[in-house]
């Protein structure tokens, strides 16, 4: 054969190569993605990237709320060639969450996550994976953090206290304007410190300071456009850079940390426990040869990383926001001091004892958990087993997402869903009255194991300063927006208070 004439037989011949591995792709590709019958339906996806590019990161619950008036409450997404179920309103949620709570219970696996360690293997962390691990990590947290007083008259006592620094803090600008972000972090991240590590941090601490910084940009890092394409592409976290440009504020954080362990690690004494690292510690010293033992001391570092990260970011944006709307709705604020003055007076510290007798105090700060809708969907789930929910049949394997949103303002439940509206919470009666459908901290298996404490929090905090103080805004200034920002928690825009003193 000439030269001239090989040229086309080589051009067919690759160009019918090219040709047929296009198709497979394409063939490949609607496999992964082809759903069994009784799988839930949802939006039409592009080959090979599903739905992902659908969704704004930075307001995620535009898409999922928009497909959800399409589709149903039970509706499916795909991120790649991840099939992903996303669940909504109360009484879908109520069947899986409460009825088939163990069905749902796993989480799935999370190659960013599993770049810090939080990994899915039998020795993994307590957030991750549905086994015996994860059992014995949770049981030992939850009754470590009873005996060091979490809803006991202890931890009480210590909350009442670092209400009354805030307080002081507050104080100081002396009726002028200032930003109580930071100084509201720091307040309620000492509440989870002290338990941990057995102290607290100034809030001129400048370390401290930049830790909390850093917990504000692993949120946004972990919850943002690059990091869910890292999770759906596992292979470019060999590449650093992306990696450490993900990961970095976790990193630094995780150091942090560390440095305080090891610090505390050389005073330990095994017959005096001091707080949670302490007894973290001696449960190591106990399991000691024991190979299928999860207690190691990587463990106790994203343990507390874990307890510190949850212990603040969630009551401390809830009362930001509870400030923000003392600000919007002042006829609110208003009746909360009367109920103060009526109940309690401006001398006395306001206790949990006083909870029963203040049903408008705690109707409003039920709405304010309500109303800010701070985790609109919580940490993914994953099926333990397949299951079938109201008609659908959904496998092992598959990632849930539990819409909080949808069941926090659905329209069957709350007389005004998308309103400030604190009689939510109220009888005809004014006695307060707690809803079924109120499950900010998600509810069944996986529901957060500090819910007690940030109950405590949020009471006291929210009680002792507006038993101190009045917010307002200056007449010369703005009036602060209601909009959120999302970095996985829906926070508040940055906004300025005058805090007069009422004391």
């Amino acid at each position: 054969m000439s030269k001239l004439q090989l040229f086309p037989f080589l051009f067919s011949n690759t160009f019918l190569l090219a040709f047929s591995f296009v198709i497979c792709l394409f063939l490949f590709d609607f496999v992964k993605r082809k759903k069994g019958p009784q799988f839930p339906p949802g939006p039409r996806g592009v080959p090979f990237l599903g739905n992902i590019l659908q969704v704004d990161f930075s307001h995620p619950m535009v898409f999922f709320n928009q497909i959800r008036k399409k589709f149903g409450d039970i509706v499916s997404v795909q991120f790649f060639w991840q099939k992903i179920v996303v669940l909504n309103g109360f009484e879908t949620m109520k069947e899986a969450l409460i009825n088939r709570s163990e069905d749902i219970a796993d989480r799935p696996i999370f190659p960013v996550f599993e770049k810090l360690g939080l990994t899915k293997k039998e020795k993994g962390l307590v957030i991750i994976g549905y086994g015996q691990s994860w059992r014995d990590q949770r049981r030992f947290t939850l009754s470590t953090l009873r005996n060091f007083g979490m809803g006991k008259k202890s931890v009480e006592e210590r909350v009442a206290e670092e209400a009354q620094c805030l307080c002081t803090a507050f104080r100081s600008y002396k009726g002028h304007l200032f930003d109580p972000h930071y100084l509201i972090d720091n307040a309620v991240s000492n509440i989870i410190c002290s338990i941990t590590f057995g102290d607290r941090f100034e809030y001129d601490d400048a370390n401290f300071q930049k830790l909390l910084h850093l917990l504000d940009a692993s949120l946004e890092s972990n919850s943002g456009f690059l990091a869910q394409v890292l999770n759906e592409v596992p292979w470019l976290l060999n590449i650093p850079w992306i990696t450490n440009y993900v990961l970095k504020a976790d990193y630094d954080a995780l150091a942090f940390l560390n440095e305080i362990i090891s610090e505390h690690k050389k005073s330990w004494n095994p017959n005096d426990i001091r707080d949670f690292v302490d007894a973290y510690l001696l449960e190591i010293e106990k399991e000691k040869g024991e190979s299928q033992s999860s207690f190691t001391e990587k463990n106790l570092l994203l343990a507390a990383y874990d307890l510190f990260t949850a212990g603040t970011g969630t009551t401390s944006t809830t009362l930001r926001w509870g400030l923000l709307y003392m600000l919007l709705y002042p006829d609110v604020q208003q009746k909360v001091h009367e109920e103060i003055d009526q109940v309690i007076g401006r001398e006395r510290k306001p206790t949990m004892g006083d909870v029963l007798e203040m049903p408008y105090t705690n109707a409003v700060i039920h709405e304010i958990q309500r109303y800010s809708d701070i985790i609109p969907l919580a940490f993914p789930h994953m099926t333990y087993r397949d299951m079938e929910i109201h008609g659908f049949f959904i496998p092992k394997g598959t990632t849930i997402f539990t819409n909080l949103s949808s069941v926090l303002k659905d329209k069957q439940v709350w007389e005004k869903p998308y309103q400030f509206y604190p009689k939510h919470f109220l009888n005809e009666n004014g006695k307060f009255v707690k809803r079924e459908a109120f499950i900010p901290f998600s509810a069944g298996r996986r529901a957060c194991l500090g819910e007690r404490l940030a109950k405590m929090e949020l009471f006291l905090f929210f009680t002792t300063l507006l038993q101190q103080f009045t917010f307002e805004i200056p007449n010369n200034h703005s009036r602060p927006t209601e909009d959120s920002t999302y970095a996985f928690l829906h926070t508040p825009h940055a906004y300025k208070i005058c805090a007069v003193s009422r004391v």
